[in-house]
């Protein structure tokens, strides 16, 4: 046999075997779902089964699906879990440290949603699943702490560049109800003074002329976040820095 072709056959079975050992990787979804409610920023996490991490917090994940993109895979795995299915997912970032899953090799791809969670009902409920406190949260099963840390740092990050947090409050909302959400998102306390000064200078919320009502502090005036002005000037906008 040729020199050329002894090193084709070589390269054949190099292939071939970085092929076997590819095939031995598998590809997982996790979902990092955060949910507004009573001023406190919370995540949805579910029991393990696995025994290793019997009674530990995880992610809601499963493996993907053959022939299944990775959006349609996060959409299923939510559904599966929640029943929930009008939510938005966007893809944060891939974890794949050879030692993260003790079933062998397993990449993942993290997705994260924000929602009000009193809009969206969990339509399943015997599988152990419930919302956490954020600041709760510690000692996830798996790698997931590292997952729903990440996912929160790119949240408050978006949160400051883009106007997503109003999808959360009612359509007529306080100053006071809207730092109580940011504050929430962020885990920071911020001062009232700057803090409305910041928004007021985006000049993208419209005083309804109306007042609070049926509240235990002093009522404040009502706003509503003009989307099309928005939309007309986001280019322009660099966001809020807190």
């Amino acid at each position: 046999m040729k020199d050329s072709q002894l090193h084709n056959v070589k390269s054949l079975k190099a292939v071939q075997s970085e092929v076997q050992i590819y095939n031995k990787v598998a590809l997982s979804v996790d979902c990092v779902i955060f949910g507004f409610e009573e001023n406190k920023l919370k995540v949805l996490l579910i029991r393990s089964d696995m025994k290793k991490f019997q009674s530990r917090w995880s992610l809601l994940g499963d493996l993907l699906n053959p022939n299944e993109d990775l959006d349609d895979a996060a959409y299923r795995i939510l559904n599966q879990r929640t029943g929930m299915d009008d939510l938005y997912l966007e893809q944060v970032n891939t974890f794949g440290k050879v030692s993260r899953h003790p079933g062998g090799r397993v990449v993942t791809v993290a997705y994260y949603s924000l929602i009000n969670v009193l809009n969206h009902k969990l339509q399943i409920l015997d599988n152990e699943i419930h919302w956490h406190d954020v600041n709760a949260v510690t000692d996830l099963a798996f790698d997931h702490q590292d997952i729903f840390e990440t996912c929160l740092k790119r949240l408050q990050k978006r949160v400051q560049e883009h106007p997503l947090g109003f999808n959360l409050l009612p359509n007529k909302f306080s100053l006071r109800e809207l730092q109580n959400l940011y504050e929430a998102i962020l885990g920071i306390k911020l001062d009232r003074r700057n803090f409305r000064k910041k928004f007021f200078a985006m000049d993208f919320l419209v005083d309804m002329e109306e007042i609070e009502t049926n509240v235990p502090h002093r009522p404040g005036r009502l706003y509503q976040f003009d989307y099309e002005k928005y939309e007309k000037n986001k280019k322009k906008w660099s966001g809020i820095d807190f």
